[in-house]
Parts: C-alpha cells; structure tokens; sequence
C-alpha cells in the first residue's frame, strides 16, 4: 500500500484514555491507509514541560472522568477499571521505569511493543497491579511471551543512558509538536503534523486522514 500516511501515537501506559485510542488505532492499523508508530514517552515530563496540571485535580472534572472513562471503556469495548482511589494511585505510580523498558524494547525488540503496551495497562488499568517495580516489568514481559533472559538484558538496558535518552528526546519532540496530554496522536498530512488530542478526536481523524469511520470497533 503506497503513499501511507504516518500516525504517531505518543503514549504512556499510566493514562486510562490513551489505553482508549490505542486500542482505537491498533484496530485501524490494517484497514486505513496508514503507518502506525507507537512512542513511548514520558507524561510526567510533558506534564511538567507545558505546565499542565492531572485533570482530576479540579473535583468537580474528577466525578465527570468516574463517569467518563466507565462509559468510553464500554463504548469502546475496552477493560479500564476506574475508582475515585485510583487518582491518589495514578499520582503515587512513577511509570519512568515502565515507559524507560518500553522504549528499550522499541530500540531492540519492536515487534514485542504493541502487546507488552496493551499489557502494561491490563495489569495497571484491569487487574490494579504495580507497573513500578522491576519485578512487576519482569511479570508483564512474561505474561507478552518475552523469555527471561531478554527480558533480563531490557531490564539491564533500560538504566543506560542510551534508553534514557531516547525517551527523553521523543518526549522532547511531543512537546514540540504541541502535546500537553495523552493520548496525542501525530499525523504526517502533506509535509505538516497535525496533531489530535484526546481518544475521541480518532473519528475527527479519520476525516481528516480521507479514511471511513466504522465505530469503535470496526467490523
């Protein structure tokens, strides 16, 4: 399929809504015409490069997301799994280690990237399990099919300065296409990014890209 168009999709497992269009996108990836490019970046870094501050912080907006996300998760058949605790848990998780093994993976191991991502989410978003810990990452890349000794050398990777550079220049180049959020989505149109913010602009998307928009799960 010649002329693809390249979407980016920059992401980070800690966001519930960028679980949403990920899901979106993977499923949309072999039926419009595009490249698909998942990267890995760090929200807590955009966050504090923009001066934006968690959506829940405001009380009010955080009864709405309760609300939101049950409804977004059903309507795009999607197990995320919110509580009111889950906004102190989202603030106590550092995801640096988790988005650092990611990106180690992309670097060496990309064909593993999509399923280890979604499962990320699976174990923070479903089951509510630890995504911080190096012992929680091993779980996750066992539960992909990774074997232990390459999930051992991602797990050593991850702390070089190699990785760490990686995620901090793409989370560097989000920022200068004007990402303040996730889930952020870049499409390369003519030359000119464009750039979508949200899990529900993936239909506004589709009609800028020329594709056909068949819902959120496509049959």
């Amino acid at each position: 399929r010649m002329g693809r168009t390249v979407v980016e999709l920059f992401y980070d497992v800690v966001s519930p809504y960028t679980w949403l269009g990920f899901e979106v996108l993977c499923r949309y990836q072999h039926i419009w015409n595009i490249d698909l490019r998942f990267r890995p970046a760090f929200l807590g870094g955009i966050m504090q490069a923009t001066g934006n501050k968690p959506p829940a912080a405001l009380p009010k907006r955080a009864e709405y997301i309760l609300k939101d996300v049950k409804r977004m998760a059903k309507y795009y058949q999607v197990p995320v799994k919110m509580s009111a605790d889950d906004f102190q848990r989202v603030i106590g998780t550092n995801t640096l280690g988790a988005m650092r093994f990611l990106t180690a993976v992309d670097m060496t191991q990309p064909r593993y990237l999509e399923p280890l991502s979604r499962e990320f989410w699976i174990r923070f978003w479903s089951q509510h399990e630890d995504i911080s810990q190096q012992e929680s990452i091993m779980q996750v890349a066992g539960k992909v099919g990774l074997p232990s000794e390459l999930s051992q050398k991602l797990l050593e990777m991850f702390s070089s300065p190699e990785v760490k550079n990686r995620l901090k220049e793409t989370t560097e180049e989000a920022v200068k296409y004007g990402v303040f959020g996730m889930p952020a989505v870049v499409a390369h149109l003519d030359g000119e990014p464009q750039l979508f913010f949200g899990s529900d602009r993936l239909e506004l998307l589709s009609s800028v890209l020329g594709e056909k928009w068949l819902g959120p799960v496509p049959s």
